[in-house]
């Protein structure tokens, strides 16, 4: 009987273990596991295994896994939580407040020093730059990149990294937070899907992050869980960073490519110019948040944007 029953649940759940095996969860208890072991040894442990009957060690194994399973599960729930503690919306208490406003007063004369060096640079003329002073330039310009506005600074660079990206529609004069559902819908697969995948694996590091400071729970057990907890979460913080430069780069992108198909799906005229475009695209915004009743502009229907010797049918809000 305990020979069938493994047989059916290594049948059922094979994809499932080969799966968790994978996972900073079942990483997380196999060493707490480990750590335990190095306190008390396995002796205990495994005499205590041993003494079970077949099928209780079966029921304990099940539950391993689905002790593995359901804390991967909540700990995904926060993935969200994480993200923004780490780009550095931390609680408004009195002590962080102060060490927020420090950090951020010192990433703004970062910035200032840096722009300075990269404009200096500059007025030098490219042919004008040695070779380490070309690097030194790619360098600066690298990190400006991902930096927004002095005003919209915050204390991290992955928060930092990703705010230039939600800002970015700012210069079209739109307001990424109000337009963007509207802009994902009118988006291709193939831009949607990328922008799903820059995304999952930014929350990948992120939940590796998370991992790596819940691993502290077993430094009472063992001196070695520090260390590896220290590395693994300097890892994961690189390699969110890395993975929000790429989702910030696909998420501007989307904006410069696809921002008039939200003129044309709500009917309302291309832009004529820069100037222009800024101030439509904050009409565009309030319309879009509040609505209007004004008379102007007209609709443009009947696919006019790609056509322009159909006739437009206009109608006033």
């Amino acid at each position: 009987m305990p020979t069938k029953i493994a047989e059916s649940l290594g049948s059922k759940l094979a994809d499932q273990w080969v799966v968790t095996l994978l996972t900073p969860a079942f990483v997380f208890w196999g060493g707490g596991l480990l750590a335990w072991a190095w306190r008390f040894g396995w002796g205990p442990l495994e005499k205590w295994f041993t003494s079970l009957t077949p099928t209780v060690q079966i029921v304990v194994s099940i539950g391993a896994l689905l002790a593995v399973v359901i804390s991967s599960a909540v700990v995904k729930r926060f993935d969200f939580l994480m993200l923004r503690l780490l780009e550095g919306y931390w609680p408004r208490w009195p002590g962080i407040e102060k060490l927020r406003g420090r950090l951020i007063d010192r990433k703004a004369d970062q910035c200032d020093q840096k722009e300075e060096q990269r404009n200096k640079l500059y007025q030098k003329g490219w042919d004008n730059l040695s070779r380490e002073e070309r690097e030194e330039y790619i360098d600066l310009e690298n990190y400006l990149q991902y930096i927004p506005g002095r005003t919209m600074l915050l204390p991290t660079q992955l928060g930092n990294t990703l705010r230039k990206a939600e800002s970015h529609a700012d210069r079209y004069g739109l307001d990424t937070i109000v337009c963007w559902p509207h802009l994902w819908l009118l988006m291709p697969d193939q831009a949607r899907q990328d922008l799903t995948e820059a995304r999952a694996s930014l929350d990948t590091a992120v939940r590796l992050f998370t991992w790596s400071i819940l691993f502290l729970l077993w430094i009472g057990l063992a001196w070695w869980i520090l260390p590896i907890s220290f590395i693994v979460a300097f890892y994961a913080y690189r390699w969110s960073l890395l993975n929000a430069k790429s989702y910030s780069d696909l998420l501007m992108a989307s904006i410069d490519l696809y921002r008039d198909k939200l003129y044309e799906a709500l009917c309302w005229p291309l832009p004529t110019d820069p100037a222009d475009e800024k101030k439509k695209g904050q009409v565009l915004t309030s319309y879009i948040l509040r609505g209007s009743e004004q008379s102007l502009p007209r609709f443009v229907r009947n696919n006019s944007h790609a056509n322009p010797k159909k006739k437009i049918v206009s109608a006033s809000f």
